[in-house]
């Protein structure tokens, strides 16, 4: 399993907490360091079933100053992934790559039903 994380990211640091203590073992990589190639976007992209809007840190200062909630409906799927590809911290995170699901952000819900089953 691969976690994606900002190690400053208060929200990171409770998801990697949430996967110690269930004793998961996990690939660690930091998002802006090593940022998500567009091949690997477009793979998790496709494999999740989610929307593409899903893997936006819509909460991210770089995605308000590029005003992406304005510019994003107009651009077509290869330009957003290409754009999500060029910022690790345009990334939601963290972001949990497993072979058979892909989970953006922390809900501990969804990550019980998704990776502790």
């Amino acid at each position: 399993m691969l976690f994606l994380e900002y190690p400053k990211c208060s929200t990171c640091q409770k998801a990697k907490k949430w996967l110690d203590v269930h004793q998961i073992l996990y690939t660690d990589r930091h998002i802006v360091e090593e940022n998500p190639t567009y091949e690997e976007l477009k793979d998790w992209h496709e494999r999740s079933g989610l929307p593409l809007k899903k893997f936006f840190n819509t909460s991210g200062m770089v995605y308000k100053e590029l005003q992406l909630k304005d510019k994003l409906p107009t651009m077509s799927e290869e330009e957003q992934l290409k754009l999500l590809a060029t910022n690790g911290m345009l990334v939601k995170r963290p972001l949990v790559v497993k072979e058979n699901c892909i989970l953006t952000g922390f809900k501990e819900a969804e990550w019980e039903k998704n990776i502790l089953d």
